[in-house]
This record gives C-alpha cells, structure tokens and sequence, in this order.
C-alpha cells in the first residue's frame, strides 16, 4: 500500500466546506436566472472541487 501523509486540518476543511457551500449557492442562483454560461463553469466546479477534496482527503483529528 501507498503511504499517505495528506490530511487537512479541522480549520482548513471547515473553510473549504464554507467556500464550498457559497459556490453551490452561487451557481444554484446562477441557473435559475439563466445567467452567464461561464457562472455556470465557475461556481460547479468550485463546489465540486471543494466535495471533492473533502470526501477523499481524511482531516486530521488532534489528539
């Protein structure tokens, strides 16, 4: 097995997961008013990203 030393720290998670939920709003309000297409691209892939990266990289828990 690959060794992986990568993990976020509580703090850092916690603002991904803000800047996260802000894009998905963003890009939400976005297609409801039929906005720009490249809104579209930039708030979707923010918010993918962002769940991305918290679903696949472990916090650190202190301790």
């Amino acid at each position: 097995m690959i060794s992986s030393s990568i993990t976020l720290s509580p703090v850092l998670a916690t603002l991904i997961f803000c800047v996260t939920c802000i894009a998905g709003f963003r890009y939400r309000r976005v297609w409801k008013t039929e906005g720009p297409r490249y809104q579209y691209w930039v708030f979707g892939i923010t918010a993918a990203a962002g769940l991305l990266v918290l679903g696949f990289i472990p916090i650190a828990v202190p301790g």
